[in-house]
């Protein structure tokens, strides 16, 4: 498919030589001019704003590739040992907003298309979300790579290009329907697609073995239906340090060969149509695997982004250095971003063994000290198993390999604790029953030399829950990386105002040293700054009330509190008790208990995966009982209840800047960390939480003055569970009492009987494991004192600074340099400025 031609002449030396870019107004404006009327063809008739973005995406992505080919130059000259990022998800968002920011010209590329008559914001929401993760997971992996070239550390990111991203939200009589995400319609200006590091993919088949001519044991994968990954390259800019690190993202395409047994037989059609179905495997992100099918597909996703990747990473190793491994492992390390890729373990044993001919103790050793393996869930139905039999059909030499990874590692087991053959039943990678699954994450802690969680509290609940035998084989493995996110994007782009007053006050060492923000505390007590802290904040709720204007179809009030939940739709997450604290408020006011009342707008977004009932059940619920108190003429402006459809990264870059209150309401020991808690804060939000996840570390930083907690610890939750009674709770509670009635009457559905029964089961059912009623009294009661702290006007601001300011932990940043010193340990490389 991709033959590659060379001449026979060599190019001349200086054939890359090229004067450096300008970064001044003037210089944009000349390579705008060519890209709009030459490249892309456009004149002043032209009304579509999308060219102009492309022309000046253009012109910016030529300046990135001059420090992005520094950078190669860079970490080839040092020969530096590298990190590998490997996520299924990157939840990138928009590119040009950043790439600006990083590289220095915003202001200058404002200037430079005001000069030509456009508006650069108008410009800026041309560009589609990057839709290629379905939340916090991507996103993460997204300020990880930004963070990562900000420190100029030597990691480049590997992921799946997927032709449809996350997908599109609409609302039809208030439930979600999915449309598809084709965010690469028109192509990606940003990427540069590199056909001559294809590598090949094998699926199917059979294995083989024989003894080579050095009397060992060889095995082949014999009689595969190959698949070819090609990659497609997008630069990741460091802030102003003149670093571009590289994403690279597979795609999947169908080798040159179709079945010539179908074609000699005839069947000309099926012959083509095998050969293209290998594009359907990064066509569409994450399919929901209720099905065989499902699961098929998306265990092939995992297997291309670990075998490309690995293949990529030894390709390059050999090209310099041969097929000596001594220093591999010195050389390289690989992050494995949840359970995802963990079949990367099995896949480097199978790289090393069959195809460069290492012995099993040294690929292991390799294996061992190369891996490194982030968990990110406490949800055990969330730890990916499959199918021995599935594995046996796609991938038989990885599940030999697997097989004999276990056999060596329940060995090691034995001799730790003799006899104990539960223990070793309940560790072993091949999960037992009728039918036998391949338990993924133990995979992944097995065959890596750390294994961290992404909060205190998550990583202490790993260690003494989920991974608790494996904690006591190996404690010196498991470690714990709290996350964090981005300042740059998610401070200094997404709220300019914010980040402008900042920088005026304190400097502008903020940006790369987010511990800086502590140099605000001091004018949290100053009333001249709190009343310009203020007004940036009520223009931020204006631009996003005007954002959604159209969309809401409700005007809000800025005067209001703006309490916002915007993440993924799950039981865990429980919008649901958000949803019941609203019906309580509007049965306040229709009860007349309106004294010192605080008027309040409940923003919520997210999106349900489409095959999960009760969370698309959840997005109905809101929606129709927002239909019922928005157009209630009792409440008016005292209580409105928007759903915000679509949520992506684009849209929360609009909302968390206008949020008062930030929703981190997850049942305690359910959600890993939570990074929307970390971006409100940021911006000045103040968070109403449980203690879990970072929440916990983000009322250690600010200090529980500034802090809304509620609800049950994890411990008591645990506790609880047992002897869980909902009905008596709800008994006991006149206020719940009430909210409940109100569902069940109808009220909410009054041309839908019967349509919310699953939902008031779930609250009343024993067996709710996220205990939702239980956390009600309290968390009305926090609600209580938000409302009388938003009141005073003043103070809530001062609240609101000082959120801020504390926020510096929460920058990754810090979570990369974590990484670095404790598990990569690369050294930081500056580009080669020719």
């Amino acid at each position: 498919m991709h033959s590659k031609k060379f001449t026979s002449s060599k190019p001349a030396a200086n054939i890359t030589k090229l004067s450096p870019l300008g970064l001044e107004s003037n210089h944009l404006v000349a390579d705008f001019k060519r890209y709009y009327g030459h490249r892309l063809g456009r004149d002043e008739n032209c009304r579509s704003p999308y060219y102009a973005y492309e022309a000046l995406a253009l012109a910016i992505s030529d300046r990135l590739i001059e420090r992005w080919k520094a950078t190669y130059n860079a970490y080839k000259k040092e020969d530096c040992k590298r990190a590998f990022y490997l996520s299924m998800e990157f939840l990138m968002g928009r590119t040009l907003s950043n790439a600006m920011l990083n590289l220095g010209v915003t202001d200058v590329a404002k200037s430079a298309m005001y000069e030509l008559g456009l508006e650069i914001e108008e410009l800026i929401d041309s560009e589609p979300d990057a839709g290629l993760g379905n939340g916090g997971l991507g996103r993460l992996a997204a300020c990880f790579i930004d963070s990562c070239a900000t420190l100029q550390l030597p990691v480049t990111g590997y992921g799946l290009r997927y032709e449809y991203g996350m997908f599109s939200q609409t609302l039809v009589n208030g439930e979600q329907v999915e449309k598809p995400d084709h965010w690469l319609r028109n192509g990606n200006i940003w990427e540069i697609e590199r056909p001559e590091y294809a590598h090949r993919i094998k699926f199917g088949g059979h294995t083989e073995s024989h003894i080579d001519e050095r009397g060992k044991k060889r095995v082949c994968w014999i009689d595969t239906h190959d698949v070819l990954a090609v990659p497609f390259d997008t630069p990741i800019p460091g802030y102003k340090n003149g670093t571009v690190n590289t994403l690279r993202l597979w795609k999947a395409t169908a080798t040159e060969e179709f079945d010539l047994q179908e074609f000699n037989a005839g069947d000309y059609a099926e012959s083509v149509a095998a050969k293209n179905t290998a594009e359907n495997i990064t066509m569409v992100l994450y399919p929901n695997d209720a099905n065989e099918n499902g699961k098929a597909l998306r265990l092939r996703q995992q297997y291309l982004l670990a075998s490309a990747s690995l293949q990529d990473v030894i390709a390059n190793w050999v090209g310099r250095h041969g097929n000596d491994f001594s220093q591999f492992a010195e050389k390289n390390c690989f992050q494995l971003n949840d359970t995802h890729p963990s079949i990367a373990v099995a896949e480097l044993m199978r790289l090393l063994i069959d195809i460069h001919g290492l012995d099993w103790d040294h690929a292991w050793k390799i294996t061992r000290n190369t891996m490194a393996y982030t968990n990110h869930t406490l949800l055990p139905e969330a730890l990916e198993r499959w199918s021995v039999n599935l594995f046996e059909s796609l991938l038989p030499r990885l599940l030999e390999i697997i097989y004999e990874i276990n056999s060596h590692f329940i060995a090691e087991v034995s001799v730790h604790w003799p006899g104990d053959h539960d223990r070793m039943r309940r560790m072993s990678l091949i999960e037992e029953g009728n039918e036998k699954q391949v338990r993924m994450a133990y995979l992944a802690i097995v065959g890596c030399y750390s294994v961290n969680g992404v909060a205190e509290l998550h990583s202490k609940l790993l260690q003494e829950g989920l991974f608790r035998d494996f904690y006591e084989l190996w404690p010196h493995k498991f470690n714990n990386k709290t996350n964090g996110v981005t300042p740059r994007r998610w401070l200094a782009a997404c709220n300019p105002d914010l980040a402008k007053l900042i920088s005026e006050t304190i400097g502008d060492g903020w940006l790369t040293d987010l511990s800086q923000l502590e140099k605000l505390k001091p004018y949290a007590d100053d009333p001249k700054f709190r009343e310009k802290w203020y007004n940036i904040k009520q223009e931020c709720k204006s631009k996003l009330v005007e954002y959604k204007r159209t969309e809401m179809g409700v005007d809000l009030s800025t005067d209001a509190l703006f309490d916002v939940q915007v993440k993924r739709i799950h039981e865990y997450k429980r919008q649901l008790l958000n949803v019941l604290h609203v019906i309580h408020l509007y049965d306040r006011i229709k009860r007349g208990e309106t004294k010192n009342w605080t008027n309040r707008c409940v923003l919520i977004g997210g999106k349900a995966a489409p095959g999960y009932y009760m969370a698309k059940k959840t997005i109905k619920f809101i929606n129709n009982v927002a239909d019922v108190i928005n157009n209630d003429p009792d409440v008016g402006d005292k209580l409105k209840l928007v759903f915000l459809p679509n949520y992506r990264v684009s849209a929360m870059e609009k909302i968390c800047p206008g949020a008062d209150l930030s929703e981190q309401i997850s049942t305690a020991g359910k959600e890993a960390s939570g990074t929307g808690n970390m971006k409100f804060m940021m911006n000045g939000a103040l968070t109403i939480g449980t203690l879990d996840g970072a929440n916990i570390e983000i009322r250690e930083e600010v200090g529980d003055d500034n802090f809304f907690l509620f609800g049950l610890t994890e411990g008591q939750v645990e506790e609880l569970r047992s002897h869980y009674d909902p009905l008596s709770i709800i008994e006991q509670d006149e206020d719940l009492k009430r909210v409940i009635k109100l569902i069940e009457c109808g009220h909410f559905s009054l041309l839908e009987p019967g349509i919310f029964d699953d939902v008031v089961n779930s609250i009343r059912s024993s067996n709710d494991p996220w205990m939702t009623v239980a956390d009600f009294r309290s968390y009305v009661d926090a609600q209580n004192r938000a409302e009388i702290a938003y009141l005073d006007k003043d103070n809530w601001t001062r609240m609101s600074i000082l959120n801020c300011a504390s926020s510096g932990k929460f920058s990754t940043d810090r979570t990369i340099s974590d990484y670095n010193r404790e598990i990569w340990k690369l050294t930081p490389v500056a580009p080669l400025i020719s």
